[in-house]
């Protein structure tokens, strides 16, 4: 919403009145208003509401601050305000009353008239991270009304989320700027969606804030120099707390308990390597006939050395592949 400017040519501000434009956040819970809005609520000559339904009226009223439930255009709220000079509250919609503050505009800018003092206020604000409240609701929502959404179980959608981890992938390694911001979406999506079918069992259910509470408490136990009084200077050092306490968690009996066997091959055996080395564990390399020991020695190798062996691959593939159009006399212009 853009915020109208205040011309006055023909009056002083106090016999030409006050207008208050009180923005809210419907991602805020009604009610919490800041000082300087209850404040103008509480002292405005007239508060005024397009919406009988806006979630803010029960607590405004309960703060004993009368609403009059109307749509005034901008040339009657200004003659409204020049009455006596009189302030006016409009509590804007979840729309932001476009019309209305496109009208106050056009009278201000045509320079013949006598405008009152025009404020947004804003109420409440967003905090970082609001937005996701807006997707739990639209996934709410799909799961209620769509007919394909609504008969999707996780196993239905687990190839999604290996898809879409894929995908997110690639939009880092090619440093694609917007696709990364689309495939972080995506991903997220996936998350929301799982969440969404689990509140729906009958034995287990959870719900997303079942899911966003649990990885908050295992990031504050896992950050004991952040969130406690451990210290850490290095990344080693941070390396070193999350792998003692991710120790002291899991209790497994084996180093290589968690590490999941169905992952792309030489993703697998770098992360068991990783694990063996870590451990400070001799292990001999298993040996034999064909490729995929030749893979395994390599794959371990590359971890060992700092590489992700299933990014180079991706990297080399990339090259062959690029060399494949060149080859049939295509490019990617």
């Amino acid at each position: 919403m853009n915020e109208p400017e205040a011309h006055d040519h023909h009056a002083p501000a106090d016999t030409a009145g006050r207008v208050v434009l009180l923005t809210t956040s419907h991602r805020v819970a009604p009610g919490l208003l800041s000082w300087q809005a209850w404040q103008a609520l509480r002292t405005a000559d007239e508060v005024l509401c397009a919406d009988s339904a806006h979630p803010q009226l029960p607590y405004v009223k309960d703060a004993g601050v009368q609403v009059t439930i109307a749509s005034p255009t901008a040339r009657e709220l200004v003659d409204r305000c020049a009455d006596g000079g009189r302030t006016l509250v409009v509590l804007a919609t979840a729309e932001g009353d476009r019309q209305l503050t496109d009208g106050l505009a056009r009278l201000a800018g045509s320079g013949r008239e006598q405008m009152p003092n025009l404020e947004l206020l804003p109420g409440s604000y967003d905090l970082p991270g609001a937005r996701l409240l807006d997707l739990v609701q639209v996934m709410d929502r799909i799961r209620r009304e769509c007919p394909w959404s609504k008969q999707r179980t996780h196993e239905d959608l687990a190839k999604y989320a290996i898809e879409e981890a894929y995908e997110l992938v690639e939009a880092i390694e090619t440093d694609d700027r917007t696709e990364l911001r689309e495939e972080l979406g995506d991903v997220l999506l996936q998350v929301v969606f799982h969440a969404r079918i689990a509140e729906e069992d009958t034995d287990e259910p959870f719900s997303v804030d079942d899911v966003a509470g649990g990885i908050v408490d295992k990031l504050i136990h896992r950050h004991p120099h952040v969130f406690g009084d451990d210290t850490a200077t290095t990344p080693e050092e941070v390396k070193e707390h999350w792998l003692r306490t991710k120790a002291e968690e899991k209790r497994r009996a084996s180093v290589t308990d968690g590490v999941p066997v169905g992952q792309p091959g030489l993703a697998l055996a770098a992360k068991l390597g990783s694990r063996v080395r870590t451990a400070g564990l001799d292990v001999p390399v298993p040996t034999g006939e064909g490729v995929g020991y030749e893979l395994l020695a390599l794959a371990l190798r590359a971890e060992a050395e700092g590489i992700d062996p299933e990014a180079a691959l991706r990297a080399a593939a990339r090259a062959y592949r690029d060399a494949v159009r060149t080859t049939e006399g295509l490019t990617d212009e």
